[in-house]
């Protein structure tokens, strides 16, 4: 295993961090468990989740996947072994994490409740890196889009300013809960504020931020990865085979039992107009080249200057084992160029 330094901070986490996002919902308690005993074994020691989670978000199943999380800490006795991150929600419009009843907002009321919810549904005491999972203010889907999206950065007349949030953030570091902070689904511009505003009024620095990255989606690259090289705010990748979609699993209309598209139809954000053609283009280079188009797909992330760490996620052991096994796959100069050959014509069709 690989170890990248997270932001400015003297913690070193595995460049393949576990994602955890389907315990509770497609993964039981025990699979979960197996999942985290295979992954330490392999030198993982970087673990994601978020109170939003199990996917995809429902009352009946929210927080499952940190009291998964937590049971496993209570059970194995290893906290200490562990750097965790997890999310709190931004702006949305569900009404069941808070007592409440209110939607989601990046508020220091709110920021508390949750941060107390998640430390007691992770049997521990802080979070490593205590994440904003979506901007308090209106953004486009993903927070990656691939064209602008008219009216899409109006401000809303009751969003909290960042400076506001970035106080409450401070408190919960203050008070021990949280060690660092973290972004996600954000842009250059949000991240620059971000960085700005707390080096100017002294409050706690972000030190990555999560994002989606994939060979069908390049486009942090095209502003945030300067960011994240120059001001070290590292990119968290999620997503980074598309749901599942660069495996190859899905082409043709191709529903496999038991996958998140075939279970949930959630897998919209990579059906868009030419990301079966593009998927096609890739999956056929990684056979070509001797290659798994899951690692290929992987190896290539994983490469990424700006990179701190890529989040995998898996429903069986199989696919875990494939994944991480990524780490040790080293793409040619003939590969790479490959790679951007397809990407000059295909251009980044997801968000």
């Amino acid at each position: 295993m690989e170890y990248r330094c997270l932001g400015r901070t003297d913690l070193k986490v595995s460049v393949i961090c576990l994602g955890t996002m389907t315990w509770g919902e497609q993964n039981t308690e025990a699979e979960g468990h197996a999942q985290m005993d295979y992954a330490i074994e392999q030198g993982i020691n970087f673990f994601d989740t978020a109170e939003l989670y199990s996917i995809p978000p429902k009352p009946e199943t929210q927080g499952s996947t940190e009291r998964i999380i937590g049971s496993w800490f209570k059970a194995r006795k290893n906290r200490d072994k562990i750097i965790l991150a997890s999310k709190v929600c931004g702006r949305g419009g569900n009404t069941w994490f808070r007592d409440d009843k209110n939607p989601t907002r990046v508020t220091r009321k709110q920021i508390f409740e949750a941060v107390d919810k998640s430390l007691q549904r992770l049997q521990t005491d802080y979070i490593d890196l205590y994440q904003l999972h979506f901007p308090e203010r209106p953004m486009p889907w993903g927070s990656n889009p691939t064209r602008f999206v008219k009216d899409a950065y109006a401000s809303a007349p009751d969003e909290t300013p960042i400076a506001e949030q970035l106080d409450a953030f401070a408190e919960v570091i203050k008070a021990g809960k949280v060690r660092h902070l973290g972004l996600s689904n954000e842009s250059a511009w949000g991240t620059m504020r971000f960085v700005t505003d707390s080096e100017v009024r002294g409050t706690p620095r972000v030190q990555s931020i999560q994002n989606a990255y994939s060979l069908l989606n390049r486009t942090f690259e095209t502003a945030l990865a300067e960011v994240a090289v120059q001001e070290d705010v590292g990119l968290l990748a999620y997503s980074p085979l598309a749901q599942g979609y660069l495996t190859g699993k899905y082409l043709d209309g191709a529903r496999p039992a038991g996958a998140r598209t075939t279970l949930f139809d959630r897998g919209q954000r990579y059906q868009t107009e030419g990301a079966e053609a593009a998927i096609k283009r890739y999956v056929a280079l990684a056979r070509e080249s001797g290659l798994d188009p899951a690692q290929m797909a992987l190896a290539f992330v994983n490469s990424r200057s700006f990179v701190t760490a890529n989040i995998i996620g898996a429903t069986s052991m199989e696919q875990l084992k494939t994944d991480i096994a990524s780490i040790d796959v080293k793409l040619s100069p003939e590969v790479e160029a490959g790679i951007d050959a397809i990407h000059q014509l295909v251009g980044n069709p997801c968000p």
